[in-house]
């Protein structure tokens, strides 16, 4: 079996070639990975540092919106894993060309790369983000749309091609939306990451608004747990979601986060809220459940073993925070 992961020298996308890789998926045990990243900041080939010697693994330096790359490099691929996007809100609001042209434009270009070749199966990674903010309840699959940042409209409309190519072409394509991840290798923009290292070096952190903004947590590896199962048994066509229904406001978190680094809350800077901040998020995981879906890793030893990394990773984290 051949699996093509593009984004998978980013984050999560490396957590899965990481698993994968050292036999985690029982289901692809064995399967040979070519990892696509175009290694923008927050692509790192050291990412993949662990499991670099394996001979299942190929790496190729190149762009999903690069139609002639992918036409040579698709065929033959029996699984195609789309983590390639442009992912930060703060950088999308700053400047949103790069999230269209990765998130949207790249994501047409691959599906048609994988009609073309006629893959037998290609999962789109995506995000909660794209339903916008929800104030009591959670979202199910048929929630409508309702993007605020240019990061989440940019996730939604490759979303909606993914899905198009299902509807019009018959692609089998399952689309699966995670809330906010957390885990060792997260580059340290994220707030996690951020919190911590800032913390470690005796910095400040901070903290937008009231600190009154709710979201969900899962740890990588439960993500990519939930992204095996649907890609295994998901039906085409379908979006899944997966969720930790953990549920935290930005100020518990960070209250968390103090904890964890030995901090008070005199290391918090209350900064000005960020433009459209979503207020709350919330999935309805009831149907990856169905299949057999649960997260393994509770939040507090999630959280405790993601401090303990980044403690014990300064040479992967301090050249990110001063390139």
């Amino acid at each position: 079996m051949r699996i093509l992961v593009t984004g998978g020298a980013g984050f999560i996308g490396s957590h899965y070639v990481r698993t994968l890789l050292t036999d985690g998926y029982p289901g692809y045990a064995g399967a040979s990975v070519t990892v696509l990243d175009k290694l923008t900041y927050s692509g790192n080939r050291a990412n993949l540092d662990p499991v670099a010697g394996s001979s299942r693994l190929t790496f190729v330096q190149g762009d999903i919106c690069d139609q002639e790359l992918l036409a040579g490099l698709v065929p033959g691929h029996d699984v195609v894993l789309n983590f390639a996007a442009e992912t930060h809100v703060d950088r999308s609001i700053s400047g949103a060309a790069p999230f269209v042209a990765t998130n949207v434009a790249g994501v047409q270009t691959l599906m048609q790369a994988c009609l073309d070749a006629g893959v037998p199966r290609v999962v789109q990674v995506s995000t909660d983000e794209v339903y916008g903010s929800i104030a009591t309840g959670s979202w199910t699959e048929s929630a409508p749309l309702d993007p605020n940042s240019p990061y989440s409209a940019a996730k939604a409309g490759g979303d909606m091609i993914a899905q198009a190519y299902h509807r019009t072409h018959g692609l089998n394509v399952v689309t699966t939306r995670c809330c906010n991840n957390y885990g060792p290798y997260q580059y340290p923009e994220k707030v996690i990451p951020l919190f911590i290292t800032n913390l470690l070096e005796g910095g400040k952190v901070p903290l937008y608004g009231d600190g009154g903004n709710v979201r969900e947590w899962i740890h990588v590896d439960d993500h990519c747990r939930g992204i095996q199962l649907a890609a295994e048994r998901g039906e085409a066509g379908r979006v899944y979601h997966i969720g930790s229904r953990l549920e935290l406001a930005n100020k518990e978190l960070t209250s968390m986060l103090l904890d964890a680094c030995g901090a008070g809350w005199e290391s918090v800077e209350y900064v000005e809220d960020r433009k459209g901040h979503d207020r709350r998020y919330s999935l309805d995981d009831s149907a990856l459940r169905a299949l057999g879906y649960a997260p393994r890793i509770s939040f507090e030893d999630g959280l405790a073993d993601t401090s303990r990394w980044y403690a014990a990773n300064r040479a992967w984290w301090e050249p990110l925070k001063r390139p």
